[in-house]
């Protein structure tokens, strides 16, 4: 592959950096302190197409692939880790998983309103006592003539309240069958589909975490994604996509602190010269610098083969594991260099350190992202 970034990808790194200057950057303090979700930006995006980045445009995309969708997220994840992932949420989970398993009704009725921004989507998988455990999930879906009823409730939804449409994996059959579960999309508005507790979170404050709550929720048939059964396995399709997301995202927030240490140490003077001068500042700056060329370089790697359509879990789980450390490091590095400043609010590194941590927990711990990465290796 060719690692330099396309005519295109310069173009969209442009367009979001011009868009960020003027839509994003003024208000990020304001989002973080009071935790909103400003949805009307989400509308802004898709206008620009960001909210449709990999939908082909005969249902009102951008029909970009993922080199182009790895810029889009770590752009916009270098002025504000919230809005990078909520961009990656309602793109890949969300609306990815409608592109990759749903029939062409399904795709013509929601691809065109979640590609433009007209509506905000969300997923469900995780559940209050199954994180990591998926396949032991509680909430079911039992057939009652030609509708199916919820019940149950999903926890960590980003959009889980403000979501327009939610992709949610219920339990149809056994507990602990990888072919007992199945995918419904479930409409806000839906009798029985509710909005239930907003997370109070450390990070990402400015991108919405909820639950879903389903009570007797009746859904038409029509509405299950692919065959019952299918649920868990799309699943984890649909992850090795997000984990080429959370890469991306921690790539963004990397190169957002380091930006900044960079910056600061060639303004900040101790003993009449910039603290960039010193080694033990230098050598900080060295070993960030590395790490993200690193990190990129795994994600590209992962994004390149899965526009190639070849297999690619292990390397969207060496990409999400090592981007995801990468960028708690290079925060904590940054806030370092900031000395005193970098734990005020004042200055940005305090906010991409609280967002980072984040980058190595959703979507697949760096522990889980271990076990991926082993059990591939084991099978060659």
């Amino acid at each position: 592959m060719n690692f330099q970034p396309t005519d295109m990808q310069q173009q969209i790194a442009q367009v979001i950096r011009d868009f960020g200057k003027t839509h994003i950057q003024p208000h990020v303090i304001e989002w973080d302190e009071s935790q909103t979700f400003p949805a009307e930006l989400f509308k802004k995006l898709g206008a620009l197409g960001l909210m449709g980045v990999l939908v082909p445009e005969e249902y009102g995309g951008s029909g970009l692939g993922y080199l182009e969708y790895v810029t889009v997220i770590s752009e916009i994840a270098r002025f504000c880790g919230a809005i990078g992932l909520s961009v990656a949420a309602h793109n890949s989970l969300c609306t990815g998983h409608i592109l990759q398993f749903g029939n062409e009704a399904q795709k013509q009725k929601y691809l065109p309103k979640l590609a433009t921004g007209e509506w905000i989507g969300a997923w469900g998988l995780t559940e209050p006592n199954t994180g990591s455990d998926a396949m032991n999930m509680k909430c079911t879906a039992r057939k009652e003539g030609n509708e199916w009823v919820l019940n149950g409730t999903k926890c960590w939804i980003t959009h889980g309240k403000s979501g327009n449409v939610a992709v949610v994996i219920a339990r149809t059959g056994a507990l602990r069958d990888s072919h007992g579960m199945s995918t419904f999309v479930v409409e806000r508005g839906t009798p029985g589909f509710s909005g239930g507790k907003k997370e109070n979170k450390l990070g990402m404050r400015a991108s919405e975490t909820a639950e879903m709550i389903f009570d007797n929720c009746r859904i038409p048939e029509e509405n299950m994604l692919g065959k019952e059964g299918d649920g868990f396995i799309q699943s984890m399709k649909v992850l090795d996509g997000g984990r080429i997301s959370i890469a991306a995202l921690s790539l963004g927030i990397a190169k957002g602190a380091y930006d900044a240490a960079l910056k600061y140490s060639q303004e900040r003077h101790q003993f009449d010269q910039p603290i960039s001068n010193f080694q033990g500042i230098s050598f900080k700056l060295a070993d960030m610098h590395t790490q993200i060329a690193a990190a990129e370089l795994l994600t590209l790697q992962a994004a390149d083969m899965k526009n190639k359509h070849l297999p690619m879990t292990q390397q969207a789980a060496m990409a999400k594991y090592y981007a995801s450390e990468v960028a708690v490091s290079t925060a904590n590095d940054a806030v370092q260099i900031f000395g005193g400043y970098g734990y005020t609010k004042d200055f940005p590194v305090e906010k991409y350190y609280r967002d980072a941590k984040l980058c190595t927990i959703g979507e697949g711990t760096s522990e889980i992202q271990k076990i991926v990465i082993a059990r591939e290796a084991l099978k060659k």
